[in-house]
């Protein structure tokens, strides 16, 4: 081989090899609904849930110089044969917000509009309970129809509207702060 064509080769074989860890470091963010479970309580169904969130680093290096983040948990309660444009039984957006506290060095994560939340030592610990959703009412017992089949369909997303305004223009350009799990479906049982 000449050293013009050894030098392409090596090229090329950077290029590859950058452009699969770029490609490693984006599957490994992003948000994924693990498990849904529904029970009947007084009368309704109750939601728990279970979702793991891989923030990308720079939504991380923003989390820690201060910059709260809003992560939206999209839930539906649909007919399992429903027509597109048929009504959900339930459709809402529970709105979540975790931030860090530079003075007292905690993290705290609650659930908006609220304003009292949980305190976390570790960032890691605030992210764990930011996705455990637990007796979360979900819809009466009354609304469901014993002869239809329903299901629970959920979607998490960061909310880049709720950033400041300094960070929005790069959040909308970036794809690492473009989060989502997508719709994940789950048979609710009555």
């Amino acid at each position: 081989m000449t050293p013009g064509k050894v030098s392409r080769v090596t090229l090329i074989l950077a290029l590859s090899l950058l452009l699969a860890l770029t490609a490693e470091a984006f599957a490994r963010s992003g948000f994924s609904v693990k498990q849904a479970q529904v029970r009947p309580e007084a009368g309704q169904l109750v939601l728990n849930a279970g979702v793991d969130f891989a923030f990308s680093n720079p939504v991380l290096e923003a989390l820690d110089h201060g910059v709260p983040l809003t992560l939206v948990f999209h839930i539906q309660v649909r007919r399992t044969e429903a027509w597109m444009w048929e009504d959900s039984l339930v459709d809402e957006q529970w709105r979540y917000t975790i931030r860090y506290r530079p003075l007292s060095e905690r993290y705290e994560v609650h659930r908006l509009p609220s304003s009292d939340g949980r305190d976390f030592v570790t960032r890691d610990a605030a992210i764990r309970a930011l996705g455990d959703l637990t007796d979360q009412a979900l819809i009466g017992l009354d609304r469901l129809d014993p002869d239809e089949d329903y299901e629970l369909q959920i979607k998490v997303f960061l909310d880049i509207e709720e950033l400041p305004l300094p960070l929005r223009p790069m959040a909308y350009l970036k794809p690492s702060w473009k989060l989502s799990s997508g719709w994940t479906t789950w048979p609710l049982n009555h």
